[in-house]
């Protein structure tokens, strides 16, 4: 067997793969979109759900959903950054950071019904935070940290030392060097994988579902403290708890296109976000 012919079959097995995952994805948003998109109008994203969620629309679940994405991004991106910046930037290679590096990886991978527990403890029973927006909000940001750690630290791998070492030879500080020569380089990579984090954060049930999310609360939140709807969870409940399933399918479905318009979004900005940037590095 040649080597030509062992590159083009794993060339043809790569490429098979990746249009076997695309099918699969546009057979399951085709049948979101197809099933969601009659229910979607003016009155199903502003209004309240009413009868027993049977009727109305789904503005509190979207709000609850942006409020608690919120307090996930003020808590989880600043707290993220600077962790990647000193591991990458200012620790000392050695058995210690190797172990900081390893745990943060395997906090990734844990399921997020942990985090979920693990918010009720901290969060609403401990600090007495009660089940509300800030519980569920520091829940996800937790969720989100490790995430937002490692791609904030790969972002710094691409930048090249020679920018910080040009710099340090010129007489600035570390913290200046890194500040000029290596976040504006950085940045992008940075809020893609800040951005991705959030939209996984924000299709989350788990952790909500114990620290904050309601079943049915038709008046929005007066406070941070106070319960929310959320999309994922409403988007559950209606799939699979719901008295009447067949009657609010309709619904369901509008739900489900909603929250992956969302998600969408957030995937377009961070490419967005990502070409502006090195459009302007290149300017």
């Amino acid at each position: 067997m040649s080597k030509k012919f062992t590159e083009r079959l794993g060339f043809a097995l790569l490429s098979f793969s990746a249009v076997l995952v695309l099918l699969f994805l546009g057979v399951i948003l085709f049948d979101i979109f197809s099933k969601g998109i009659s229910v979607i109008s003016w009155q199903f994203l502003s209004q309240p759900p009413q009868q027993g969620m049977t009727e109305g629309g789904i503005f509190p679940a979207i709000l609850g959903t942006f409020l608690v994405s919120l307090i996930t991004v003020v808590f989880a991106v600043p707290l993220g950054m600077f962790a990647a910046i000193y591991l990458h930037e200012y620790a000392r290679p050695g058995r210690t950071t190797r172990m900081i590096r390893l745990a943060i990886r395997n906090l990734s991978g844990v399921p997020s019904i942990v985090y979920g527990l693990f918010g009720v403890v901290l969060f609403v029973q401990m600090m007495h935070l009660g089940t509300s927006i800030l519980s569920a909000g520091l829940t996800l940001g937790l969720l989100t940290l490790p995430w937002t750690i490692t791609a904030c630290e790969e972002a710094l791998k691409t930048v090249p030392k020679a920018y910080r070492e040009g710099a340090l030879a010129l007489g600035a500080t570390k913290w200046h060097a890194i500040r000029t020569n290596v976040l504006p380089y950085a940045i992008p990579g940075m809020l893609t994988g800040v951005i991705l984090g959030l939209a996984r954060a924000a299709g989350e049930t788990a952790p909500i579902l114990f620290t904050g999310a309601a079943f049915f609360l038709p008046h929005l939140p007066k406070s941070i403290f106070d319960q929310f709807m959320a999309l994922p969870y409403h988007l559950y409940i209606l799939s699979t708890q719901h008295h009447a399933i067949d009657k609010v399918r309709p619904i369901a479905y509008g739900t489900a296109l909603v929250l992956v318009g969302l998600i969408l979004i957030l995937s377009f900005t961070a490419i967005w976000v990502r070409y502006r940037y090195r459009q302007r590095m290149k300017g």
